[in-house]
């Protein structure tokens, strides 16, 4: 019977937690209700729960203070998307309640779950349940309900907690009737169990390979490891590529020799056979050897021949420039007593921030969510004394209010513009002689009269608000839900203008994205305009990835 843990068995359950949910966080992206294509959250539950692991990871021998201290600092840092912060939360909330005992029993561990699930609630302005919260609370409540009862055995504890936390997940569709619709459980609910399963794996003994993936982080994070050791590990220099035409059969004995010499000179190696060709891919060294060697077995054409160590110096040179130009502006920047981050992609959008005045553009949104040390890197890099953080997405705005929390000798505020219309209109409502707390005020206000529709593609077959969805198909979701799909793209976008509009509204602006062109924006353009005479249209290049349109309404 085993009655407590230590430091060095929670670092090992926390880690091999991090790993299994690593695992299983394509299939948990797979659980998320609505079929598009972004920052879904098995992905951002692992680079937050990733970012504690790291740190974990290069401890040798860590106290359960410092222990606790990795894992609540490296989460709330790397948390992205509201179900990485709320995870973080929970990971907060668990390390107050253990981080002064050397030894954790079961009630300890329960006092520690009461206080993970009391954090996490606090942290979400309007608790939904039926998510990863319900999940959490019910395997509190059980790991409670276990303690009181004097179950001392860890082995049972934590066994019935996962049990009990499972039923719970499985209930979650009849908490969200848009769950049972999917035909879904909680996606968020999901990933919390699988970190508890892969925990209570390694507390069982499962020997589990605790070497963490290079996971893509931010833009931020990414250049902060392109360095020299990168360089060193390009071992072999040359991207070579050609295709050999054959001037007589190539058997089987020919390709493995073949293969087996570009082996003995390089690797990431393709040979592939087909008829008369053979096209052919090796990192070398020695492009020649490679070219020689083939040329016994007909003439090559398409050869290409790229040095990687070169392009890797170039990455790292313009990467570098960019660094230096940015820390000149932020040395430029005289201080002042108010700025603006905003959060978008898209160089159009980006543009018109900047021109309204925006400080500081974080790239990311759908596809990638900043997590809240992006942020406060933002926050440092705005010169001014009070700083406005605009998300431009609902599931950005926890990462900024987390950051709004953590950031120091600065006033942040957080203004809950869940779209990018909305994130320009609160710009433009700015009033420098309001004081700030009258400027959030108002601009908090005028952003509930902005209505947006945004137009993407499904990845996937499902059913939702009533509509079946085929994978491939275009839909127009507005600020409620999905209000038009199909497989034309200028029928669909067009519906959803329609279903959303309402009588009061003067003004639609609309956004094209990279993959539009203006011909046919324009051509959409001329049709709202005859359907709504009244108002006035405003096209604008907005360069937006996955979204074909953006179009606001107010």
């Amino acid at each position: 019977m085993v009655k407590t843990i230590d430091a060095k068995m929670l670092s090992k359950m926390f880690l091999a937690g991090a790993k299994n949910l690593e695992e299983k966080k394509e299939w948990i992206n797979e659980l998320n209700v609505f079929p598009v294509p972004d920052g879904d959250t098995g992905t951002n539950m692992t680079l937050t729960i990733m970012a504690a692991a790291k740190e974990v990871s290069a401890m040798d021998k860590p106290d359960m203070t410092v222990l606790c201290k990795a894992i609540s600092s490296g989460s709330l840092r790397g948390a992205r998307g509201n179900s990485g912060v709320i995870l973080s939360q929970l990971f907060r909330g668990f390390t107050k309640g253990v981080r002064d005992y050397e030894k954790l029993d079961a009630k300890i561990l329960a006092d520690a779950f009461d206080k993970a699930v009391e954090t996490a609630y606090k942290a979400v302005m309007k608790p939904k349940e039926g998510t990863i919260l319900t999940v959490a609370k019910g395997g509190a409540q059980k790991a409670r309900e276990l303690a009181d009862r004097g179950e001392e055995d860890l082995t049972v504890f934590f066994e019935e907690i996962i049990k009990h936390a499972d039923e719970v997940l499985e209930r979650t569709p009849d908490l969200l009737p848009v769950l049972k619709q999917a035909g879904v459980v909680d996606s968020g609910g999901q990933g919390l169990m699988q970190v508890l399963k892969g925990a209570y794996e390694a507390f069982l003994g499962k020997e589990i390979d605790f070497k963490l993936s290079d996971m893509k982080t931010s833009p931020s994070a990414a250049s902060a490891n392109m360095d020299a050791q990168a360089q060193a590990d390009i071992k072999f220099g040359y991207c070579t590529e050609f295709i050999i035409m054959l001037s007589r059969n190539f058997n089987i004995k020919q390709e493995m020799d073949f293969k087996a010499y570009l082996e003995s000179i390089g690797d990431s190696i393709v040979v592939v056979a087909d008829e008369d060709v053979v096209k052919v891919h090796v990192h070398t060294n020695d492009p020649g050897m490679a070219i020689q060697k083939a040329l016994k077995y007909g003439a090559l054409s398409n050869m290409k021949i790229d040095n990687m160590r070169l392009e890797h110096q170039e990455k790292l040179f313009k990467m570098a420039e960019k660094q230096k130009e940015e820390a000149k502006e932020t040395e430029k920047a005289p201080k002042k007593e108010v700025g603006f981050i905003a959060v978008s992609a898209g160089d159009g959008i980006q543009e018109i921030f900047k021109g309204l005045g925006v400080d500081y553009i974080i790239e990311g949104g759908q596809t990638m969510n900043p997590s809240t040390a992006d942020m406060l890197d933002a926050v440092e890099k705005v010169n001014a004394d009070t700083v406005y953080i605009l998300p431009n997405n609902k599931n950005i705005i926890l990462a900024a209010d987390q950051a709004s929390h953590m950031a120091e000798d600065k006033k942040v505020i957080v203004i809950p513009t869940k779209t990018v219309p909305q994130g320009i209109t609160a710009v433009i409502n700015y009033v420098p002689e309001l004081s700030v707390e009258e400027n959030a005020d108002t601009m908090a206000e005028e952003i509930k009269s902005v209505l947006t529709g945004q137009v993407t593609y499904a990845v996937r077959d499902t059913v939702i608000d009533d509509k079946e969805i085929k994978q491939g198909d275009y839909m127009g979701i507005g600020d409620s839900g999905i209000l038009s799909n199909g497989t034309d793209m200028m029928e669909v976008t067009f519906r959803m203008i329609e279903d959303m509009m309402e009588e009061d509204k003067e003004l639609i602006s609309i956004y094209y994205g990279s993959e539009v062109s203006e011909e046919t924006a324009g051509e959409l353009k001329e049709k709202v305009e005859a359907r709504y005479p009244r108002c006035d249209v405003e096209l604008q290049y907005g360069g937006q990835p996955i979204y074909y349109y953006i179009v606001s309404a107010e």
